[in-house]
C-alpha cells in the first residue's frame, strides 16, 4: 500500500495530490457559491486606484503559504476590486459569460498544459482545434473551403489577415525584405470603415503600413460603410501612387454593431484585386440562428473572416476563431522552422505553428469543445434568440418613452441610446446631460452601462449577451435608468436656475 503523500516528503516537488484534491474541491465549491449568488453583488467594485496594491505585501513571500491562506484573500483582496463580467446586469461593451462547461474546459486544459505547436507536441490539441473549428464553420454557414486556427483574440486574427493580404503582394516580397527595402514601390493602403475597431489600426502600426497607409471610408445613417466612397478612395488613391490591399469589413460594429454590405463590398474586392478581411468577432456568432444568418450574407467570398465564441457563445475568455480560404498564403507569411521544431510527421499533418506569430499555444479547442458538447447545436441558438428578444424589448421601451431616443439600429443585442430632456437640442448640453446621467446609473454599482460617441452625440450602450441575464434584470436596469433620467434632469434643472 503506498504511503499518503505529505508536504514535508513530497518538499522538492508538486503540490501533494490529496492537498491539490481538497483545494480543488474547496475552490469549485467557491465558484459554486459564487455563481449562486452573484446576483446579489454589485457589479461593479468600490475602490480606489492603487488600492488593492496597497493591500498585497510589497515582496514575495519567503516560504511557502498554506492554501487555505491564500483562498482566503481571494475573498479579502482579489473579489473587492472584480468587475464582475459574468454578472447578469453586466451590460457594458459586450456581454460575455464564462458558462459553467467552458470553465471546466479551461480548467482540464490547465492540467493538461500541453502546448499545441507541434501535431507531435500534442496530437490531439491539434486535431480537436481542426474538427471543432470546422463545426463551429457549419454551424455559421460558411463554405467547406474555409480553413480556421485559433489565436488569442480578434485584434490578433486581424493582424494575422492584415499580415496574409501583404504576404499576397508578391512583388514587394516583405518577408525577405520587409516594407523598408521596397522604397521604390507604392505604399500601401488599407481601407476600413470609420466605425471599424481600433485594432485595424493597432495592426496597421505593428506590421509597419502606419496610421497614414489607413483610409477611413464613411459611413451612412445606419452607421455601415459606404461601397460607392470605397471604390472612389481605391480609384483616387491608385491615382495618387498608393498600393490599395486589403479591406476590412465589419459585421457587427463596436459602438453600434452596424453590418457593413459585405456583398458589394466583396464585389468591388474581387474587381480590384484586395484582400477581404470580415470583422464578425462579435456580430458573427449570431450566424448560428437560421433566421439571423443572413447576417453573415457575402462573407462567403471574403478571404478571411474572425469570429469570437468568447463574445456571445459562452466560451471564457480568451478565444478567436480565424477562418480563411487562403491557408498557404497565411503559412507563407509566418512559417519559420528552427531544426529543432523538425519532426517525422511534417508531411503529413499540419503544424500550427506554422500559421501565426507564436510558437507556444495553449489548448484552447478543449472549452470551445466542451460547451459545443454542452449546450449543442439547439441549445445555443435557444439563448442567442433569448438575448435578440431582451434587446428588442428593451429597444422598444425605449422608443416608447418620450424623453429617451435610439441613436442607431439594433440588429443584434446591444441598444444604442439616449436621453433627451425636453426642450434641450443643445449638443454640447445633450452630451453633458448623458454623460452624467451614465455615471449615475453605474455609481449605483448594480448594473454596469458603457458608452459611445456617434456623430459627436454622447451615447449609451447596453450590450445584452450573458446566459445568466433574465428579463427581470433589464426590467431593474430600464427601471433604474429611468431614476437616474430623472434625478439627473433635477440636478440640471437646479443648475440651470442657480
Amino acid at each position: 500500500m503506498k504511503e499518503p503523500y505529505s508536504r514535508e516528503r513530497d518538499s522538492l516537488h508538486d503540490m501533494p495530490l490529496e492537498e491539490f484534491r481538497q483545494a480543488g474541491y474547496q475552490l469549485i465549491d467557491w465558484i459554486v457559491e459564487h455563481f449562486g449568488h452573484i446576483d446579489e453583488v454589485p457589479v461593479l467594485p468600490a475602490v480606489e486606484p492603487g488600492e488593492i496594491k496597497r493591500m498585497l505585501p510589497q515582496e514575495p513571500p519567503p516560504e511557502g503559504e498554506a492554501m487555505e491562506k491564500i483562498l482566503g484573500d481571494i475573498d479579502r483582496v482579489i473579489l473587492p476590486g472584480i468587475t464582475h463580467w459574468n454578472h447578469p446586469r453586466f451590460f457594458a461593451y459586450f456581454s460575455i459569460t464564462g458558462s459553467g462547461p467552458g470553465i471546466l474546459g479551461e480548467l482540464l486544459s490547465a492540467a493538461l498544459n500541453v502546448n499545441g505547436m507541434l501535431w507531435k507536441t500534442s496530437p490531439a490539441a491539434t486535431e480537436l482545434e481542426q474538427v471543432v473549428l470546422d463545426w463551429f464553420r457549419q454551424m455559421l454557414g460558411l463554405p467547406k473551403e474555409f480553413w480556421g486556427i485559433i489565436y488569442d483574440t480578434a485584434s490578433v486574427s486581424s493582424l494575422h489577415a492584415i499580415a496574409a493580404a501583404r504576404e499576397q503582394l508578391k512583388a514587394y516580397n516583405v518577408r525577405e525584405k520587409g516594407l523598408a527595402g521596397n522604397k521604390e514601390l507604392p505604399p500601401l493602403r488599407l481601407y476600413t470603415s470609420e466605425q471599424a475597431h481600433s485594432s485595424i489600426e493597432k495592426a496597421a502600426i505593428t506590421l509597419g503600413i502606419g496610421l497614414e497607409g489607413v483610409r477611413k471610408i464613411p459611413v451612412d445613417a445606419e452607421f455601415r460603410m459606404i461601397p460607392e466612397l470605397l471604390q472612389k478612395a481605391i480609384q483616387e488613391d491608385r491615382q495618387a501612387g498608393w498600393q490599395p490591399f486589403c479591406v476590412v469589413a465589419t459585421v457587427g460594429t463596436t459602438s453600434t454593431t452596424s453590418i457593413d454590405p459585405v456583398p458589394e463590398i466583396a464585389q468591388i474586392c474581387r474587381k480590384e484585386d484586395l484582400w477581404l478581411h470580415v470583422d464578425a468577432a462579435y456580430g458573427g456568432t449570431a450566424a448560428v440562428v437560421p433566421e439571423m444568418r443572413q447576417v453573415l450574407a457575402g462573407c462567403e467570398e471574403a478571404d478571411s473572416l474572425v469570429v469570437n465564441p468568447h463574445k456571445w457563445l459562452f466560451v471564457p475568455i480568451d478565444l478567436s476563431a480565424f477562418y480563411t480560404r487562403k491557408p498557404e498564403v497565411l503559412k507563407q507569411a509566418f512559417s519559420l522552422v528552427a531544426e529543432y521544431l523538425r519532426t517525422d510527421a511534417d508531411s503529413q499533418v499540419e503544424n500550427l505553428m506554422d500559421y501565426g506569430i507564436q510558437l507556444g499555444r495553449r489548448f484552447r479547442a478543449l472549452k470551445l469543445w466542451f460547451v459545443l458538447r454542452y449546450f449543442g447545436q439547439d441549445g445555443i441558438m435557444k439563448r442567442i434568440r433569448y438575448h435578440l428578444n431582451l434587446a428588442k424589448k428593451l429597444a422598444d421601451w425605449i422608443d416608447r418613452h418620450p424623453n429617451f431616443r435610439r441613436m442607431a439600429p439594433t440588429p443584434f443585442s446591444t441598444i444604442c441610446f439616449r436621453a433627451e430632456p425636453p426642450g434641450v437640442t443643445d449638443r454640447e448640453t445633450l452630451n453633458r446631460f448623458n454623460e452624467t446621467l451614465l455615471e449615475k446609473i453605474n455609481a449605483r454599482r448594480k448594473v454596469f452601462l458603457s458608452h459611445t460617441k456617434l456623430r459627436g452625440d454622447y451615447v449609451i450602450r447596453v450590450a445584452i449577451g450573458n446566459l445568466r441575464t433574465s428579463e427581470r434584470h433589464l426590467e431593474e436596469a430600464w427601471e433604474l435608468i429611468q431614476e437616474k433620467y430623472t434625478e439627473t434632469l433635477k440636478e440640471f434643472s437646479l443648475a440651470a436656475g442657480s
